[in-house]
C-alpha cells in the first residue's frame, strides 16, 4: 500500500469509472470491491468503493452522491514517450469528455488529465530562454501536444 492514494468521489459510477481507467492504462487492476450494508448509508449490497490500481498507482472511487464534483483544480497527469502515446492516451481518456488546452482534458467523469510527452519538460528547461519560451509561445497554441510542432519551434532561429 502507497503512503498517498488519490480518493475519488463519484455520484454513483465509482465501478465503472474503475473499470474504464483500468481498461486504458497498462499495469493496472481492480484490488477490492467493498459494498455497502444494512446500515448504509447507500443500498444494502450496491458499490461503496472500489480500491484499483492505474500502472501501479493506487486510487480509491467512492459512490457518495451527488454532493461533490471534480473540478480542474485537481488533475493527473499522464507521461507519455511517444508521439504515439499521447496520441493514443488522448483518444482513450477524451472519449466521451471534453478536450481542453495545453494537453489537458476532462474524461466522461468530469475527472481532469495532463496528457503530456516527457519531450515537453526537457524542452521547457533547455537553458537557452529563447528555446524555452519559443516551445512555451507553441505549447500555449495547442489542445493535444504535437512533439513534431514542439521540435520545429525548439529548433527555430
Amino acid at each position: 500500500m502507497t503512503k498517498i492514494t488519490p480518493f475519488l468521489w463519484f455520484d454513483n459510477q465509482a465501478e465503472e469509472a474503475a473499470n474504464y481507467y483500468v481498461g486504458i492504462f497498462k499495469n493496472s487492476r481492480i484490488i477490492n470491491v467493498a459494498r455497502y450494508g444494512l446500515e448504509g448509508p447507500g443500498v444494502d449490497g450496491s458499490v461503496m468503493t472500489v480500491d484499483f490500481q492505474l500502472d501501479g498507482q493506487e486510487f480509491v472511487a467512492l459512490n457518495g452522491g451527488p454532493y461533490f464534483k471534480f473540478t480542474e483544480a485537481v488533475s493527473f497527469v499522464v507521461n507519455c514517450e511517444t508521439q504515439a502515446e499521447v496520441d493514443e492516451m488522448w483518444t482513450k481518456l477524451s472519449a466521451g469528455g471534453q478536450e481542453v488546452q495545453c494537453g489537458w482534458l476532462k474524461d466522461r467523469y468530469g475527472l481532469s488529465w495532463q496528457v503530456v510527452p516527457t519531450l515537453l519538460g526537457q524542452l521547457l528547461s533547455d537553458p537557452d530562454p529563447a528555446k524555452a519560451q519559443r516551445v512555451m509561445k507553441a505549447m500555449l497554441k495547442m489542445v493535444k501536444i504535437d512533439t513534431a510542432v514542439l521540435l520545429r519551434a525548439y529548433n527555430q532561429g
